[in-house]
């Protein structure tokens, strides 16, 4: 039996414990700062909030590029001979990433890819499904699963609040950045990926104490997320009192698994310090 090997992109907040785990490989996105190219996962990412309060200069990110995957690719074949590669990618509406795994394809037999719609933890979500299910079926042929993850993709939801409009605005992932006007009276967007695309949905006012607690009731009462698992995510500087209040909240909704996923360098450079996020998938 042919192993079946799951891959994934930076972007999607994996934390390494779980990577390792379930040996889901894991290519670095690219975070450009201060005239350098750093590999995402490589820079500390109080690294990119120094140097905003240094320069007030926000570091640009870029995508995987198509060499990169070749020699990812080819590492994983070297690794684990004979193997089936499943690719589960970033969203290719906020990145170029996804095309260039199209572009290093070409090359290789017995790879899959699959565009996740998705980012930080709505795609890990999508990941950590896939990686159920290999286990749960271990023989399962490469088409059934792709077919699998493939449905699950609408189900992905993710919802978060940045910590910092100035970063966000930077990035310009955002489609209707002209939404986030109301910076000036205090008000907090509430970011979602629908379609695949990054769009802002809601605006909530005051300290990110009360916003995140109104961005996990929002998403509860709006989602019928599966009990089985939810995924937290914050950006550094996050309130630990923050942490523990969303926590108690989920909990006495109905979930017992959450897994908190710390923002990399590539998606901090967009969302900013103190940032939160809640992602899962709908039943």
């Amino acid at each position: 039996m042919r192993r079946i090997i799951l891959s994934t992109e930076s972007g999607a907040d994996l934390p390494e414990d779980l990577a390792e785990k379930h040996a889901v490989q894991v290519v670095p996105m690219h975070v450009i700062m201060d005239g350098k190219d750093y590999l995402d996962g490589s820079l500390p990412v109080q690294d990119i909030y120094d140097y905003y309060d240094r320069t007030k200069k926000i570091p640009s990110t870029t995508a995987t590029n198509a060499h990169e995957y070749q020699d990812f690719f080819t590492k994983i074949k070297a690794d684990y001979p004979g193997c089936i590669i499943i690719h589960i990618g970033y969203t290719s509406k906020a990145s170029a990433s996804f095309q260039s795994a199209v572009i290093a394809s070409e090359d290789f037999e017995d790879l899959y890819l699959i565009d996740a719609l998705n980012v930080t933890g709505g795609l890990a979500a999508i990941v950590m499904h896939a990686v159920t299910l290999l286990e749960n079926e271990p023989t399962i042929e490469p088409d059934p699963l792709v077919e699998k993850i493939k449905a699950i993709i609408p189900k992905s939801r993710l919802a978060f609040v940045p910590g910092s409009l100035e970063f966000l605005r930077a990035g310009g992932r955002v489609s209707n950045v002209a939404y986030l006007g109301g910076a000036l009276l205090k008000l907090k967007p509430r970011i979602e990926l629908i379609d695949g695309k990054l769009v802002s949905t809601k605006k909530y006012r005051g300290k990110m104490s009360s916003v995140a607690e109104k961005l996990l009731q929002d998403y509860l009462n709006q989602f019928d997320i599966d009990r089985e698992q939810l995924y937290f995510q914050y950006s550094i500087g996050l309130d630990e009192s923050i942490k523990l209040r969303v926590e108690e909240i989920a909990k006495e909704n109905g979930f017992n698994n959450i897994k908190w996923m710390q923002a990399g360098a590539m998606i901090s450079t967009h969302a900013g310090p103190g940032g939160f996020g809640v992602a899962g998938l709908e039943v």
